[in-house]
């Protein structure tokens, strides 16, 4: 996929459904996989805070749970709640561990984006260089 417009679109979407009564900064995150199916997550908080859950492993967990485990690229949004999206928004550093997880990280690619029209691409090991994989836990 070069044309990221409509998985762009599916994180904004994600973004209206957003929960954030503390932060007021939604996020939205639509994450695509190998056989071409979109999932869409958006960012859920909670008063205590750990349990507060990303945009990105939201939409990443509703996959894994219908059984999908191979990704292409994920598509995310992010900026203050009830205004419209004007900067780019990378995942945090637990979301980007997820994807090390279950993507190839010189393959997988991260759309941050502004509108449909208007986002950057980077690989996942660019945005987590010498991240920690199962390759890892090999002798």
């Amino acid at each position: 996929m070069e044309d990221y417009k409509e998985l762009v679109a599916a994180a904004i979407s994600a973004r209206k459904m957003a929960y954030t009564p503390y932060s007021g900064f939604g996020v939205g995150a639509a994450v695509l996989t190998k056989s071409g199916k979109i999932y869409k997550g958006c960012n859920i908080e909670n008063a205590a805070f750990t349990p507060t859950n990303c945009a990105e492993r939201t939409a990443f967990f509703k996959a894994v749970s219908e059984g999908e485990t191979e990704f292409d690229c994920i598509a995310i949004v992010g900026g203050r709640t009830g205004e419209p999206v004007s900067g780019l928004c990378p995942p945090c550093g637990v979301c980007r561990q997820v994807m090390m997880e279950f993507c190839d990280p010189a393959a997988f690619r991260i759309i941050l984006g502004k509108s449909p029209e208007q986002w950057e691409v980077f690989m996942l090991r660019d945005l987590l260089p010498l991240g920690f994989s199962k390759a890892d836990m090999e002798e």
